[in-house]
């Protein structure tokens, strides 16, 4: 959708520079989305060593001589930082925080308010689920909505600009995925989740292809939709809707095998995030117009059984 906006509000009309820009994007993704999970080993080595510090001063408190180690011993966290893949990953970024010890420091303590932080301390008892939930929420409550770092990451690359909240939840994913069984050996989700046959990903073909489809039937397209908007000045309709609309219309014709419901809740899902308050209701009415002439035109073509009932 991004790669599409950029697309058409350039002057640039070189499809092929386009996608390359599009997979480079991707790549730039994944490396978010490792510097993400970094930046949650950094608060767990910093939460580790500020309890060693308050432990060796020479008037420490009751509370530092004996402090609650439970989130420090967190069993999903010494396993993602012990874990190769990861270690891999980062020395090959050259990712360090070291110039960012006080931005660790602020998401740790304002982390340590919430009460999600506090009940998990609260508690005694500890489980391996309850302890990548903690993360999950660290995530979430803390990392996600700490502004200075959507900052720093948007001075990192210009490809990150947008892209914080799609990286922190295939961190969310990953934390998920993970069982306490793990081995340290155990290699981390790849960027495409599909396997490879034959050479090709199909996750990426339908990327590349979804993309390329769209751009190519953009004229066609524009005046299906202009044929069903007569109530609509379109020069008026938001460019980002236009352009989730025309990306559902390829989806409906050009990919046989994804069911239209499927098509449909996607892009109205999309457009709560990326588009303006009404473009919901104004994207699904015109979605289910458009669907009711190419079905009656037979221009949708589904090859599996439940892909074109609504």
């Amino acid at each position: 959708m991004q790669a599409l906006y950029a697309f058409f509000t350039s002057n640039n009309d070189r499809l092929d520079y386009s996608e390359k820009q599009l997979m480079l994007s991707m790549d730039k993704l994944y490396d978010l989305y490792i510097y993400n999970l970094s930046l949650i080993v950094e608060i767990f080595e910093y939460a580790n060593l500020k309890q060693e510090e308050g432990k060796h001063k020479y008037f420490p408190t009751d509370e530092e001589r004996n402090p609650n180690s439970k989130f420090i011993d967190n069993i999903f966290l010494s396993q993602l930082s012990d874990n190769k893949a990861y270690r891999n990953a980062v020395e090959e970024r050259k990712i360090s925080w070291v110039d960012e010890k006080e931005m660790v420091r602020k998401i740790f303590n304002k982390f340590k308010e919430t009460k999600a932080y506090k009940e998990y301390m609260s508690v005694q008892e500890r489980s391996f689920d309850e302890d990548k939930e903690i993360v999950i929420k660290l995530q979430k409550k803390a990392i996600l909505k700490h502004s200075p770092l959507h900052e720093f990451f948007e001075e990192k690359s210009i490809f990150w600009a947008d892209d914080f909240s799609t990286a922190s939840m295939m961190v969310i994913k990953s934390i998920q995925s993970f069982s306490e069984t793990l081995s340290e050996n155990a290699s981390l989700p790849s960027l495409f989740k599909a396997p490879y046959k034959k050479g090709v990903n199909e996750d990426k073909q339908f990327l590349i292809e979804l993309f390329r489809n769209t751009v190519i039937h953009n004229d066609e397209y524009h005046k299906i939709i202009a044929e069903k908007a007569k109530n609509w000045e379109l020069d008026r309709i938001a460019v980002m809707d236009m352009i989730l609309i025309k990306m559902a219309l390829t989806e409906f014709i050009e990919f046989s095998s994804i069911p239209l419901k499927v098509s449909m809740n996607e892009y109205i899902e999309i457009s709560k995030m990326y588009s303006t308050p009404k473009s919901k209701v104004f994207i699904n009415g015109i979605l289910d117009k458009l669907l009711e002439g190419l079905k009656s035109e037979k221009k949708i073509k589904k090859t599996g059984r439940g892909l074109i009932d609504d």
